[in-house]
């Protein structure tokens, strides 16, 4: 983004789905980038795999806009962005077998994109772990339900 939109006070947010795959999931993010790009002007970032896509280097991301969605996409199961369902940042399994706190590079993650809010697509465990993080992290938060919990 140029420091001119910034400027202007165009809008930064990122969307991500997280848990289980499920159906529908292309049709959520399609609407939040619907809306979002074509009624407000804001720019709009999928973030890939979960909320491991804010702690890989580089970010796991990239900008959308309505023709990711031409075609047949929204007849395909499942999510465009992936997902990830081991992911917690607080208590995440590193491949020796231990686990560590890899919250800060969520937040890191997320502050590299200069997102001004973020959009979780996910079940009860999802949605409630990324509230946690918007709170300690101060970060702007709409969560979207896919559970029947």
């Amino acid at each position: 983004m140029t420091e001119q939109s910034r400027q202007s006070g165009i809008k930064r947010i990122g969307v991500l789905t997280s848990g289980g795959d499920c159906s529908g999931l292309n049709a959520v993010i399609r609407s939040v980038v619907y809306r979002a790009t074509e009624t407000y002007g804001w720019q709009v970032y999928g973030i890939r795999r979960g909320t491991l896509g804010l702690m890989e280097r580089p970010v796991l991301c990239e900008e959308l806009n309505m023709s990711h969605f031409r075609g047949h996409m929204l007849r395909m199961g499942g999510t465009m962005l992936g997902t990830w369902t081991k992911g917690n940042p607080y208590n995440f399994p590193m491949p020796d077998g231990s686990r560590k706190d890899r919250s800060d590079e969520f937040f890191e993650g997320y502050k590299k994109l200069e997102l001004d809010a973020l959009i979780g697509v996910g079940g009860d465990g999802s949605l409630k772990l990324l509230s946690q993080l918007s709170h300690k992290g101060g970060i702007g938060f709409v969560g979207i339900p896919k559970t029947i919990d």
